[in-house]
């Protein structure tokens, strides 16, 4: 399934030809076409004979009937969105509820508009009119609309597919043949159902931006053989004000991605009020092959919280001022490095650290989430200077907060009794390298399943030195400078509201911060091992 939209007139141009075969239906039953009209008189009289002798065989059909019922197709339709919208496939969730509601609607009305009577001779009683058949309607619906949705579902093997879509066509013929073999139908209601099915996927896959079975196909180089394979596709996110000359960022990662046999990639920008959530979740929905993101910490930092737990590969495009996750994965800062690394590199499973506090809704990091100090540094570097000179405009704030006050905290480290500190700053880290190199949690791996904790408390300023030391040595001697605990959930509350930051991100004042491991939520694309 491709999600590039076409333009307004290829979709009005599919939404007629998907109408076409219904109208044409329609016209020849209501016309009295005579070849038609002779086949229905000829299969009803031939049902209503067979049946009149066969008891047990309407008996068999009616049972089959109330087996599929309409009905029934729009309860698979329920639970397979249901199944999606666990999946966070909201695209593709709306667009299946959407067609089993037009379905019902549209029955009614074919029904209520042409009001054709039913044959005759009847084998079972039943009300309403005859054209359309509903049970063929939603039976058709049903069919294909997994077969649009099965191919986008991640992790579903192609066996695995036809496992399910060989018995679901045979659902629709069953449930097809059943009215006609109990004369209840005619054949022209069947094949109308069948037609007004088809027009209602076609209708609402263009309204919704889906084009089935219309997947665009790779081209092929000297390489391919005689394959024909769909190649895989990219979704790129990015902060534009993090991206000095977008046209030629835009040009450069769009060439890196076409050399490498991906199809034209999907372009998302973040906004003002959304760093990048939504993005992602359209990134989820159009099920990319690999999402690249290119912004602040800010930005990375939503982008793989949107993308937990979803097997998608994230591929960090260094672009901000911290660059924390791509320094910390070991992707270069230069854009063209970057990108072959990233594009020709290994997927990797990481951790992500779910974190809430006062204030804060649930959210997640990559890196780190401070409390005091660190937070505080964050929050007062200036705008210009970052833009003009990036990380190191943290070092104007950091003399800045020398001197920033010491607050008493409350330290829990998974079930342990708690310990009270009085600290200038705590940070809880998935990674452990600042920029410059500098070892903050120099134990801390990012698919370990723990969080490393460093704890800094020097008392006057003149011991800042000495903190500043045993950091860039990577000493693991623990005194009342330093301390440095290991563990899967970490609880912090500090006795007044003090400044809290996450991957980089001032998120205001607070008094906790309570950070829990995710084991291996995250799936990185990485530079391979050397």
């Amino acid at each position: 399934m491709n999600h590039h939209p076409p333009s307004p007139v290829g979709r009005a141009l599919t939404v007629v030809l998907g109408a076409l075969p219904f109208t044409v239906i329609t016209l020849l039953v209501f016309e009295d076409w005579s070849p038609l009209a002779r086949w229905d008189r000829s299969v009803a009289a031939r049902a209503a004979s067979y049946g009149a002798g066969h008891e047990s065989v309407v008996d068999f059909w009616q049972v089959v009937g109330a087996v599929v019922l309409p009905w029934t197709s729009r309860a698979v339709i329920v639970i397979v969105a249901a199944y999606l919208w666990q999946r966070r496939a909201r695209l593709l969730t709306f667009w299946l509820l959407t067609s089993a509601v037009a379905e019902l609607v549209l029955v009614q009305v074919v029904k209520a508009i042409f009001e054709r009577e039913r044959p005759a001779q009847m084998l079972v009683e039943t009300s309403g009119f005859s054209y359309v058949s509903g049970h063929a309607t939603a039976a058709f619906v049903m069919a294909g609309a997994l077969g649009v949705v099965l191919p986008s579902v991640r992790g579903w093997r192609r066996r695995f597919r036809l496992l399910v879509l060989l018995p679901v066509l045979i659902v629709v013929w069953i449930a097809s043949a059943d009215r006609i073999a109990l004369n209840v139908h005619y054949v022209s209601d069947v094949l109308g159902g069948w037609a007004l099915g088809l027009a209602i996927l076609t209708a609402t896959s263009i309204g919704f931006g889906l084009r089935p079975g219309l997947r665009r196909r790779r081209r092929r180089t000297p390489s391919d053989g005689d394959g024909t394979t769909a190649p895989p596709r990219a979704a790129v996110i990015v902060n534009p004000i993090k991206v000095g000359d977008g046209v030629a960022f835009r040009r450069k990662v769009t060439r890196a991605l076409e050399v490498r046999g991906y199809d034209d990639p999907l372009w998302l920008e973040t906004r003002e009020d959304d760093a990048g959530n939504a993005m992602a979740k359209q990134a989820i929905e159009n099920e990319s092959d690999l999402v690249l993101v290119a912004g602040g910490d800010g930005t990375v930092r939503v982008v793989c919280s949107a993308l937990a737990h979803t097997g998608i590969p994230v591929g960090v495009i260094p672009a901000g001022t911290g660059n924390l996750l791509a320094r910390n994965l070991h992707i270069p800062l230069d854009l063209d490095d970057a990108l072959e690394r990233i594009l020709e590199g290994r997927d990797r499973r990481i951790d992500l650290v779910r974190v809430h506090g006062d204030e804060l809704d649930t959210d997640r990091f990559a890196v780190m989430a401070g409390l005091g100090l660190d937070a505080a540094i964050i929050s007062d570097a200036p705008p210009h200077l970052k833009k003009q000179i990036g990380w190191t405009a943290y070092l104007v704030s950091a003399a800045k907060n020398i001197n920033h006050p010491s607050v008493r905290v409350q330290l829990t480290i998974d079930d342990a009794e708690p310990i009270e500190r009085r600290v200038r700053t705590v940070v809880v880290g998935n990674v452990g390298m600042l920029q410059a190199n500098i070892p903050l949690l120099p134990n801390a791996r990012p698919d370990d399943g723990l969080l490393d904790v460093v704890v800094i408390a020097p008392r006057r300023v003149t011991q800042w030195p000495i903190v500043l030391w045993r950091l860039m040595t990577r000493t693991n001697r623990t005194d009342m400078y330093l301390e440095r605990f290991t563990g899967r959930k970490v609880e912090i509350y500090a006795a007044v509201d003090v400044q809290r930051q996450l991957d980089g991100d001032p998120i205001g004042p607070g008094r906790y911060l309570i950070s829990e491991i995710e084991p291996g939520a995250l799936t990185a694309r990485v530079p391979k091992r050397r």
